[in-house]
């Protein structure tokens, strides 16, 4: 989603792990649950070769209450996100297809929405997506036919039964449950907040924030949202060196990593060092979410195996 977090009782710890072994038939369900949610991105390869990336997601089994599945992450060509969709849902695990409009007008946006609906794939997080020129193919032709807030009502028109110039659709109508992203981090604030209230009139159901590391910022922009009758899950990346941390505040829109989390790494002078820091962070900014959040959605830019073992150092 490039785009775009407590401490808790044993008793409640192990009720949450149960629940999440069971699984859910759709993240609306888990939605209406009282239960701190966790979700976990997972990237389609670049390639036909799907086994690494299903181990990844079955590795996390009974951890993430749904893998949302990137769609040309950060405009880099990968196996579409319609076919890992499926692919898990088949292994009985909980995709959330990201469907962003950067590649496709609204013809086949429309489209593919009604074919994920049709393979029963219901969750969808509507981005706008990033540029084109972001990614490994800078030179393709972006599209942007609609933006986030207008696939959300096109998509909102889908589960009403009509197309976006009000032609009925034939048989069921799909029963979309929709997602949207924010960034808290962003400079000036106020676009953002703008536009995440058009997200929520459009029909959005669910709120991803970008990458967030300063849980000062979080609080503050959860209070300036606090009217938005909506679930907001706060979202971070695997931090693993202080290079990579200087990488994302020098790249990465609205996402700013503190100074403090970046010395931490650069007193490890080995892996297994910079890994044990990672996962003490990943654990701490999961309890400071999971203070002001609804739940926490991990981004671990291919430490997917290490994801079970930060949930538990952060008890959740």
């Amino acid at each position: 989603m490039s785009a775009v977090q407590a401490d808790v009782g044993s008793n409640q710890s192990a009720g949450a792990t149960v629940a999440r072994q069971e699984g859910a038939a759709s993240f609306r369900e888990v939605l209406d649950s009282e239960k701190f949610i966790v979700t976990m991105e997972i990237t389609p390869p670049k390639g036909t070769d799907l086994e690494p990336t299903l181990a990844d997601a079955e590795g996390c089994r009974g951890h993430v209450d749904a893998l949302t599945v990137t769609d040309n992450q950060s405009s880099n060509m990968s196996l579409g996100a319609l076919v890992l969709s499926l692919r898990l849902k088949e292994r009985g695990l909980l995709p959330i297809l990201q469907v962003s409009c950067r590649d496709r007008n609204r013809l086949a946006l429309q489209s593919d929405l009604l074919g994920a609906a049709h393979l029963g794939i219901t969750d969808i997080m509507c981005l706008t997506g990033d540029h084109v020129v972001l990614g490994d193919h800078p030179e393709a032709m972006p599209v942007f036919d609609l933006d986030s807030v207008t696939l959300l009502q096109v998509a909102h028109g889908l589960v009403e039964g009509h197309d976006m110039v009000g032609n009925e659709l034939k048989g069921p109508a799909p029963r979309f449950t929709l997602g949207a992203a924010v960034s808290p981090g962003s400079e000036p604030l106020e676009p953002q907040l703008l536009k995440l209230e058009k997200k929520v009139a459009a029909g959005a159901e669910f709120i991803y924030t970008q990458a967030i590391y300063d849980m000062d910022r979080l609080r503050s922009f959860m209070e300036q949202i606090s009217d938005l009758d909506v679930p907001i899950i706060g979202g971070f990346c695997f931090l693993k060196s202080a290079r990579g941390c200087q990488f994302m505040n020098n790249n990465l829109a609205g996402v700013t990593v503190p100074q403090s989390l970046i010395d931490r790494f650069e007193k490890c002078d080995t892996s297994e060092a910079r890994l044990e820091c990672s996962i003490e962070i990943s654990a701490e900014l999961i309890s400071g979410i999971r203070e002001a959040c609804r739940g926490v959605h991990l981004m671990a830019l291919g430490w997917e195996r290490h994801v079970p073992t930060v949930l538990e150092a952060a008890r959740v």
